[in-house]
């Protein structure tokens, strides 16, 4: 897929994957452990000055188990390069920590799952986070009404730490009108030109 006239030339990857920690796996508290999806903790460098934050992971592998990367990660991944951001500038993680199967309590389990979102952040202290799609702005800034499309192309501090905030990537395979609105935030974050953030 071309976007803005560029020719694609980002090759998608599978980031390594940070194993949760002792004890966390088998958290039943949110009760997704029962729809049979595994947790996945984080991607990326755990140790990245950057912390993206997403509703909940996709698939990391096909129905064989071999290694995939989703529409997200994709999208994602490509408006990080074009940013001018690699794989070594970030951690991403999300508020649920297994991939919802079937109907749930969405409220709950989202409150129940922040937990371990901000055990991440205290443990991994980053310098910036940048929360992507409504649930994940909702969630972390804790305003059900909350919307991107208010809050985005402005720095906040919802818990403390410099906070951006876009679409979530689902949203831009979706509609690819709103691709450049998702590159300029990846821009803004970033600090280059015409933005006030990491790199600036």
């Amino acid at each position: 897929m071309e976007m803005d006239g560029n020719t694609d030339v980002h090759c998608p990857a599978a980031w390594p994957e940070e194993l949760p920690p002792a004890g966390a796996e088998g958290c039943p508290d949110c009760g997704l452990i029962r729809h049979g999806t595994r947790m996945v903790w984080g991607e990326g460098n755990p140790n990245a000055p950057i912390m993206v934050v997403l509703d909940n992971p996709g698939s990391r592998e096909d129905r064989e188990g071999r290694p995939f990367v989703c529409g997200t990660r994709k999208t994602l991944q490509k408006a990080a390069q074009l940013a001018g951001l690699g794989q070594e500038d970030l951690y991403v993680t999300y508020v649920l920590k297994r991939q919802p199967k079937k109907a749930y309590e969405k409220v709950v389990a989202r409150s129940i799952c922040m937990k371990h979102l901000l055990d991440q952040i205290e443990s991994k202290s980053p310098q910036f986070i940048f929360c992507l799609g409504n649930v994940a702005v909702q969630s972390f800034f804790e305003q059900g009404e909350a919307e991107v499309k208010r809050l985005r192309k402005a720095w906040h501090a919802p818990r403390g730490i410099p906070t951006a905030v876009s679409y979530h990537p689902l949203a831009i395979n979706r509609r690819p009108n709103l691709w450049p609105s998702f590159l300029e935030d990846w821009q803004f974050h970033c600090g280059v030109p015409g933005g006030t953030g990491f790199a600036a």
